[in-house]
């Protein structure tokens, strides 16, 4: 089994979203720590936190996926830009302790047309001055469809960033399904011998969370266009090769299509239908 939901808003708080997630048929989320481009976070309320853990602990929630604002770059090649980002970082560690042991998905940044030689160590540096030994959360590296000058279009990148870790124990890896595919990773015809690829360059054991989502277009086109389920170039076969292979149950598989709360929850019905 999987657990299935979406990207919700957090603009109601934590118990909010768990709320919201029960009513769409969902069994864990995801949701932006603050503005997804960045800026001052809302204060927390440890209450309200808490009493999101006791809702999913209730309704068997898997683990949530919070997911950085997109103005998180680590690579920039403007130091003050650099610096607001590793203090964005930073201070969502700390804040992500209110919620224990979940999932915190970063997109790696772009390197802005330094080279990925440069931006790596950049990346591995931050993350290692912002995590910490005793944190309970799990940070995951987000597959990227290798657009621009992103950094994480290729396995090899993702592991070049891990092989830095000073706390290789606290980091995993999100694998996005547009992502991938626009970044030329067959996951319709040849879905075994990508995760076989994966499982020899990172490893399996990393591979924490999915979000499943279809693209609007063909396959290594390296443009990210996330499509609704079965709307897209990957298509119901290649989504529902994905949700119910044997190497990937047990993970949170989070939604970010371009719909309604009422198409997310079409799509999570949809994606039971899959699995049962």
């Amino acid at each position: 089994m999987i657990y299935i939901g979406a990207h919700l808003s957090a603009s109601k708080g934590f118990l909010s979203m768990g709320e919201q997630a029960l009513e769409i048929g969902a069994d864990t989320f995801a949701f932006f720590t603050r503005n997804p481009r960045g800026g001052k976070a809302k204060k927390l309320d440890q209450k309200d936190a808490q009493a999101l853990m006791e809702l999913m602990a209730e309704h068997h929630f898997g683990k949530i996926v919070a997911h950085a604002p997109y103005t998180m770059n680590l690579c920039s090649a403007k130091p003050d830009i650099r610096k607001f980002a590793e203090d964005m970082l930073t201070e969502d560690m700390e804040r992500m302790e209110a919620t224990p042991g979940q999932y915190y998905n970063f997109h790696p940044g772009s390197h802005v047309g330094q080279g990925t030689d440069a931006a790596v160590p950049m990346i591995t540096e931050a993350l290692n001055r912002a995590m910490f030994e005793d944190m309970t959360t799990t940070v995951l590296l987000e597959t990227m469809a290798g657009k621009g000058s992103e950094v994480g279009g290729s396995f090899e990148e993702i592991r070049r960033i891990l092989e830095g870790a000073k706390y290789p124990e606290h980091l995993g890896v999100c694998l996005d399904t547009c992502h991938v595919w626009d970044g030329g990773y067959d996951i319709l015809d040849g879905l075994d011998h990508v995760l076989e690829e994966f499982d020899r360059v990172i490893g399996l054991e990393r591979l924490k969370a999915i979000h499943i989502n279809d693209s609007k277009n063909e396959m290594g086109a390296r443009k990210d266009r996330h499509e609704c389920i079965g709307l897209g170039q990957i298509g119901i076969d290649g989504l529902q090769a994905v949700a119910t292979h044997p190497l990937l149950q047990g993970r949170p598989f989070i939604l970010e299509t371009p719909n309604t709360l009422e198409g997310y929850a079409k799509e999570i019905a949809l994606i039971r239908g899959w699995t049962k």
